[in-house]
């Protein structure tokens, strides 16, 4: 969720938004929540009178996405004709840190997107008013949504976000290149060596041409934490690392390995130029990439070449999944009118409305045919069968705190300068002590 350099895509920008203002939000939030725990307050019957009077402010990240939201209010005032809806446009480099001056001083909006990483930091400190109310109700209904997506946005056993969209990983294949390498594409019933062998093979026969098989890289969200939870393993368990684990070791060789054999540039080729250029330029032949990737192919030259697979299986399958929610502020004046919003943008109608109108793919289950006929000959569905066998893209409390040490320490197992092992296991004991003050 597509990206030039240094800009990171849709779905790993949703993921990395305001991390770096979520550490210095941990202490802010906690000195001025404006409950004594989270899930302290009821969110309600969920049914409002129609004739509610309320003015409230709906605050989001995406511009692109405003006509199909204001399509949606359109349609929510149809039943709710005296609330009233601002939209408050905020660029995603600045949403968080807006967000956490509110939030510290109790001035939140009264519905606004949330993402994964930041999630729990928020509701650990009483900021969001939990769905319990709406669920009970029946104005809200959780089984229409993943259950992944629903973890992700679930407290110490309460769900407080309402699962918005959703993005999973795939392999966009360049079917030119293969062609020309005279390759012939692998079965989409693949495996990792399938993969690593696929790739090598590419690299070796395109060498001329300065083109390689695949790509590595160093986002979690695309490359490493798939292979992590492939291998079985996992990235986080309550409040300690699993990176100091054999699984965790082999998701992340699955990369090393594809960059000593020849079948990736380097991780300073990929460092100069993103993963995702080296597949739009026509220099890797197969991207492991989000389902947001789609919106830089459409309407490229090299569109009616591009094929999207489902991951290579490990010892297991499986896929990173994430998606922005829509919350409520706990402390907003007009709770009762944001929550019916919140339920509202959450129905089939609307989030067909979303899907039809390009917006995202939403989260509702049902509602997504139109992202698979936006690349009709591509098999955009792979994207949505992921769904299910997807893991929650991993945070904890303060996920931006053990997100840096990724980046710090991970690029020395990836250029091959230090052994997997000996740099997991330091990771492991940074970030163990990173949680610890959570």
């Amino acid at each position: 969720m597509t990206a030039p350099t240094a800009r990171p895509g849709r779905g790993r920008r949703r993921a990395l938004l305001g991390l770096a203002a979520a550490v210095s939000a941990v202490a802010l939030l906690a000195g001025c929540s404006s409950q004594s725990s989270a899930g302290s307050s009821d969110s309600g019957s969920g049914e409002v009178a129609k004739d509610t009077k309320a003015n409230l402010t709906y605050a989001v990240w995406d511009q692109n996405q405003v006509k199909a939201i204001k399509a949606n209010i359109k349609g929510f005032n149809e039943e709710y004709p005296d609330i009233k809806v601002n939209v408050d446009v905020t660029p995603y480099a600045n949403y968080f840190t807006k967000l956490q001056t509110q939030g510290s001083s109790n001035t939140l909006p009264d519905l606004f997107w949330m993402n994964g990483p930041n999630f729990q930091l928020y509701a650990g400190n009483g900021k969001l008013a939990p769905i319990t109310g709406e669920v009970k109700s029946g104005a809200i209904d959780p089984q229409n949504y993943s259950p992944a997506l629903n973890k992700l946005y679930t407290y110490d056993g309460t769900q407080y976000g309402v699962p918005k969209d959703f993005d999973t990983i795939g392999v966009w294949m360049n079917k030119a290149l293969f062609e020309k390498a005279g390759v012939a594409m692998p079965s989409k019933d693949w495996t990792w060596d399938d993969f690593q062998k696929t790739g090598a093979e590419l690299s070796e026969k395109l060498k001329s041409d300065g083109a390689y098989g695949a790509a590595a890289g160093m986002d979690g969200q695309t490359t490493y934490y798939d292979t992590i939870f492939q291998a079985g393993g996992s990235v986080i368990d309550g409040d300690e690392s699993e990176y100091d684990t054999k699984a965790a070791q082999e998701g992340i060789g699955f990369w090393t390995d594809l960059i000593k054999s020849g079948a990736s540039p380097s991780i300073k080729q990929l460092t100069d130029t993103t993963a995702d250029q080296w597949f739009t330029s026509g220099k890797v032949a197969m991207y492991q990439g989000g389902s947001w990737f789609r919106s830089a192919l459409i309407g490229s030259d090299m569109e009616k070449d591009v094929v999207a697979y489902p991951l290579p299986k490990g010892k297991e399958q499986a896929t990173v999944i994430h998606g922005v929610s829509n919350v409520v502020a706990e402390g907003s004046n007009d709770k009762a009118a944001a929550q019916a919003l919140q339920a509202y943008l959450a129905s089939k109608p609307a989030q067909q409305q979303q899907g039809d109108m390009g917006a995202v793919i939403p989260a509702y289950t049902g509602t997504q045919d139109a992202f698979t006929k936006t690349m009709p000959d591509a098999d955009l569905q792979v994207f949505l069968d992921a769904v299910d066998y997807a893991k929650p893209l991993p945070v904890s409390k303060n996920t931006a705190a053990w997100n840096t040490l990724e980046t710090n320490l991970l690029p020395s197992a990836f250029d091959g300068s230090e052994p997997v092992d000996q740099v997991t296991k330091e990771l492991a004991q940074k970030m163990d002590a990173a949680l610890a003050k959570e």
